[in-house]
């Protein structure tokens, strides 16, 4: 059995204090969100960064969720 291989996909339940920090990412990620919707002009390259964003804030939750 792998240790990593079953924290990884397994559901975690939040813990105290953890749906805060999901909060806070979301929030700050929403900010650079609306910047760039402002900033960069409709493209491919736009599209990329908002879903790379998307992204990262799942990595960040799944590293508070997972650790």
């Amino acid at each position: 059995m792998n240790p990593q291989i079953e924290n990884n996909f397994s559901y975690h339940a939040p813990k105290p204090g953890q749906p805060e920090i999901y909060t806070a990412i979301r929030e700050k990620a929403k900010e650079l969100a609306y910047l760039i919707d402002e900033k960069a002009p409709n493209s491919r390259e736009k599209s990329l960064a908002m879903t790379k964003l998307e992204e990262a804030v799942m990595w960040a939750n799944a590293a508070v969720a997972r650790n």
